[in-house]
């Protein structure tokens, strides 16, 4: 359930990067509009995976049901060669186990193109500001099972943890891209740019120095998020790549874990 300027964005993305007779596959597949597009003028086989079939309004589109928070994707390794992953980490409680299972399902050299809205515009952080919630992820009620649908944006995920997350499950070769900037967000940013170079700029340097999070690998990731893409954007365009060679992704996710904890059991204590 994507919008225009998404579509516009991910669709060059996808088209550059499928082979004639491939095979490609949409995570979140809703009413089969993505697919619909990529399938136009492409001749490959295309795959739908979605929590339930109901919404797919494109004839002949089967739908493969799976719990994206729980199910493996059910569909065996390598065999992918694009997959999209259009609005829909934000509605789940464990995106980064959906992104080792997208890995897995790649073919080595493949490419996975994300969106997620960009909770790091000026407009969504002087939300978070005045009132504690980021754009698009208001309150949620207690009394309704959230689903996963438009109304469930259950996980704000902030630029650098996606990536991150993206790169712990096996990815490389990151892009980053926007769909439209936010005309709304102008006028802050001619007040706010300067502040935030300065301050950031600290930040970035104490970080850098004192607690010593930045390194080359990660410093890239560290300066988008103060760049004009994230000031201004709306949604958050990401596509990465499976490294020729590359293993399932299975074993990989699990030694990535344990390198993560602790890496951030070596930052706290750097913090204490």
């Amino acid at each position: 359930m994507s919008t225009e300027a998404i579509y516009r964005a991910v669709l060059p993305l996808l088209r550059s990067h499928l082979p004639a007779g491939g095979r490609y596959l949409d995570v979140g597949s809703g009413t089969g509009e993505l697919l619909r597009r990529v399938r136009a003028g492409w001749r490959g086989s295309s795959f739908g995976c979605d929590y339930t079939g109901q919404w797919m309004q494109l004839p002949g589109q089967k739908v493969d049901v799976a719990d994206l928070n729980r199910d493996p994707l059910p569909y065996e390794s390598a065999f992918f060669d694009a997959v999209s992953c259009t609005e829909v980490i934000e509605h789940l409680d464990d995106y980064r186990r959906l992104l080792r299972e997208i890995f897995r399902v790649l073919r080595p050299g493949g490419i996975v193109v994300l969106s997620t809205p960009n909770i790091l515009n000026l407009k969504s952080r002087l939300r978070f500001l005045w009132f504690g919630f980021w754009n698009l992820f208001g309150p949620l009620s207690f009394s309704q099972r959230i689903r996963f649908d438009t109304d469930g944006h259950i996980t704000p995920v902030h630029y650098f943890h996606l990536a991150h997350a993206l790169h712990e499950a096996g990815f490389t070769e990151l892009g980053l891209t926007v769909d439209r900037w936010q005309r709304s967000s102008l006028f802050s940013l001619v007040l706010l740019y300067l502040p935030i170079r300065i301050f950031g700029g600290i930040a970035y340097r104490q970080e850098e120095r004192r607690y010593r999070t930045i390194a080359p690998e990660n410093a890239p990731h560290v300066k988008a998020v103060n760049a004009l893409p994230l000031l201004l954007g709306r949604t958050c365009i990401i596509w990465a790549r499976k490294p020729v060679g590359a293993e399932d992704g299975a074993l990989r996710g699990s030694a990535s874990e344990r390198h993560a904890e602790r890496d951030n059991e070596t930052a706290s204590d750097r913090r204490r």
